[in-house]
């Protein structure tokens, strides 16, 4: 079934299986990658900003301004998923959100965190083995579709930021370890639009990445260098139950 259709799976499906939490496997440190980044695309509407608390971490460490435990859990963090590969349509007065993901702990962690955010939601195996989930059309992500929607296609608004619960719900759908010394953030691969916005809001973050296309592993966003990724691992804070740590930064 399409992502944008308009059916509904069963309300009381089971999640997928899941398998045994693997111990935690640190990972080795790595120095900064050299060079700018590449962007494309651009934007072209507006975002009401969100403000939130801050906190403050250990003596001689960056100030945390939107970690992912900074602010409650809300509608407007679903904006991480559409930064990735996550979809949203409208219907009338209401939308839905989807995203396809490629593993089983996907599922359970953005089944967990639509449920914290008081929407519903369901899932499916698709026909390339993954799975999709999504949410039920509703009023509460109409803002969240007017703001991202450029007629049928998806475009982030101009003051596009990203915090700490965007950054983990992006990274929970589409989040990847690239070994020796990186991780990947994918990319809808039919948002090239979008590309731009996102990668001048991860440098904003503190996150600058260089951009691999289609041809070169991506589409996604590689995050490279110790500090970048010690930030990222700041941001988003510690692995959810269901996800492995070594797929977590």
């Amino acid at each position: 079934m399409s992502l944008n259709g308009l059916g509904d799976t069963p309300a009381a499906q089971s999640l997928p299986a899941l398998f045994p939490v693997p111990e935690p496997d640190p990972s080795p440190a790595d120095p900064p990658p050299a060079g700018p980044s590449r962007r494309r695309g651009g934007a072209d509407r507006s975002e009401p900003t969100l403000p939130g608390p801050s906190r403050a971490g250990d003596a001689g460490r960056q100030l945390v301004f939107f970690g992912a435990d900074a602010a409650e859990p809300a509608i407007a963090d679903l904006a991480g998923l559409l930064a990735g590969p996550g979809e949203v349509v409208r219907m009338g007065g209401t939308a839905r959100l989807a995203v396809r993901v490629d593993a089983a702990w996907r599922v359970h962690v953005l089944v967990a965190e639509l449920a914290l955010r008081g929407l519903a939601a369901s899932w499916e195996p698709t026909e390339d083995q993954r799975h999709a989930v999504r949410t039920s059309y509703t009023r509460l992500l109409k803002p969240l579709a007017v703001a991202w929607l450029d007629g049928p296609a998806k475009r982030p608004p101009a003051a596009f930021h990203l915090t700490g619960r965007r950054l983990r719900l992006w990274l929970a759908a589409a989040g990847t370890p690239e070994p020796p010394s990186g991780f990947l953030l994918r990319l809808g691969a039919d948002d090239q639009r979008s590309w731009d916005a996102i990668g001048a809001a991860l440098a904003a973050a503190g996150l600058a990445g260089t951009l691999l296309g289609p041809d070169e592993g991506g589409p996604a966003y590689l995050i490279t260098g110790r500090r970048r990724l010690a930030r990222l691992a700041e941001l988003v804070g510690a692995p959810p139950p269901a996800a492995p740590t070594n797929a977590w930064p």
